[in-house]
């Protein structure tokens, strides 16, 4: 798999945001992608989700939101956010979009972004900002917002859900039902044997205390809902 290096990304009002890029070979130009991490933050996990889809034709670029400021007050602040759909967490995730565009090695008329839980809220908070330039969004055990109105501007949306995940798996259907109302393309699965974080190989002992989230890696499911978001990817990006 294709090995990340380290990043910065340049703020608005100054300074460095911290990130991973991974590339494949050649001079491109190659679709991007802006992977945002799950409550783990930037850990060698999403370092690997950036490697497979550089192994798979694109830049990716993996911004650590947690960055800016002491961790703990980040993780407050990006949970806040992630409810209302504005904040700083949303201002440094355009900065990466932007500064994925600006890549020679990409063309910025094909960008796409994918988060993972907390990750995949904002990707599809984000993805349904009038004016952010994505062509499709993946969003992976994440939050979907109840008013349908709050994504009605979304791109084309791959979502996947564990169905013993009692938090964020019965979000499957809400999401589905709003990007069919919205007449949004959009492929939708709920994986009847997973739990939460299923794509994530991070351990963490917060998977080993009872959980209504139930989270844990599952391979099977994993590599199918990677076969379908590139596959999604693909015919939209």
């Amino acid at each position: 798999m294709t090995a990340t290096t380290d990043a910065t990304v340049p703020l608005a009002g100054g300074g460095q945001l911290p990130a991973a890029v991974a590339q494949p070979l050649g001079n491109g130009p190659f679709p991007g992608v802006v992977v945002l991490h799950e409550i783990y933050g930037l850990n060698d996990d999403i370092r690997r989700v950036a490697g497979r889809f550089a192994d798979n034709g694109y830049v990716a670029l993996a911004p650590d939101l947690f960055a800016v400021g002491n961790r703990l007050l980040c993780l407050t602040r990006a949970m806040i956010e992630g409810q209302r759909g504005r904040g700083t967490s949303f201002d440094l995730i355009e900065a990466a979009r932007a500064h994925l565009a600006s890549r020679p090695d990409v063309d910025a008329n094909r960008l796409a972004i994918i988060g993972f839980c907390m990750g995949g809220g904002f990707a599809l908070a984000f993805a349904a900002r009038p004016g952010t330039a994505l062509r499709a969004t993946s969003i992976n055990y994440g939050a979907v917002p109840k008013d349908r109105n709050a994504i009605e501007s979304v791109c084309p949306v791959v979502g996947s859900f564990g169905g013993k995940d009692r938090i964020f798996g019965p979000q499957a259907k809400r999401l589905e039902d709003h990007l069919t109302a919205l007449g949004v393309p959009h492929d939708v699965k709920l994986y009847p044997d997973a739990g939460h974080s299923f794509m994530g190989q991070t351990e963490s002992w917060l998977a080993r205390l009872p959980n209504p989230t139930n989270p844990g890696y599952s391979e099977p499911d994993a590599e199918d809902a990677w076969a379908r978001i590139l596959a999604f990817f693909a015919e939209h990006v």
